[in-house]
């Protein structure tokens, strides 16, 4: 199924997501670069929420760029199967390699602002993640590993955590307490 297909299909489950839906489809249909960073207003990307089975616990990553605790996900880079991007970056970033999607539909959309930053000594500018997010499950045993380009840690957070230790307010309003609703 194409993406634009996958988004039309989805259903909004708050205002924010509805906004963003009709954001992400016009997007698509005005920017043949919608998929590759060369956009420089914005691109897709996309991220795995990873719950354990009994869904008391998420997988985030204490991200560099955030200076904050955040989930996993990453650039499109030109793949359309937002999927296989969001379990890649999922191994790359944890080196979860046994997570299970608890389904090929989107779970969630969000627009993510991502303030400039410096990235290998080049300058950023200041742009949108047209993000589609995906639910998956791990078990809590596997080995995590750090990725230091990405990341100073890796841990299971209890859902209490996940909105107490992140330091971004908005993403944790609109997002990590959505996440976690939709998931119990």
């Amino acid at each position: 199924m194409s993406l634009i297909r996958e988004i039309e299909r989805y259903q909004p489950c708050c205002e924010q997501e509805e906004k963003d839906q009709e954001v992400m489809l016009r997007f698509i249909r005005e920017n043949d670069d919608c998929l590759l960073r060369s956009n420089l207003l914005a691109h897709f990307s996309a991220s795995v929420w990873v719950v354990n089975p009994p869904r008391t616990k998420v997988l985030m990553a204490y991200h560099n760029l955030y200076d904050s605790w955040a989930w996993i996900g990453g650039h499109a880079d030109g793949e359309a199967d937002l999927r296989a991007v969001a379990m890649r970056e999922l191994q790359e970033e944890t080196g979860v390699r046994h997570a299970r999607l608890v389904s090929d539909d989107v779970f969630s959309l969000e627009t993510l602002q991502v303030c400039g930053h410096e990235k290998r000594g080049a300058y950023v500018p200041s742009h949108l993640h047209m993000n589609v997010t995906y639910l998956a499950e791990a078990e809590e045993d596997e080995a995590l590993i750090v990725a230091p380009d990405e990341n100073q840690a890796v841990r299971w957070l209890t859902l209490e955590e996940a909105v107490t230790l992140p330091t971004e307010p908005w993403m944790v309003e609109r997002i990590y307490k959505k996440l976690i609703g939709k998931c119990l």
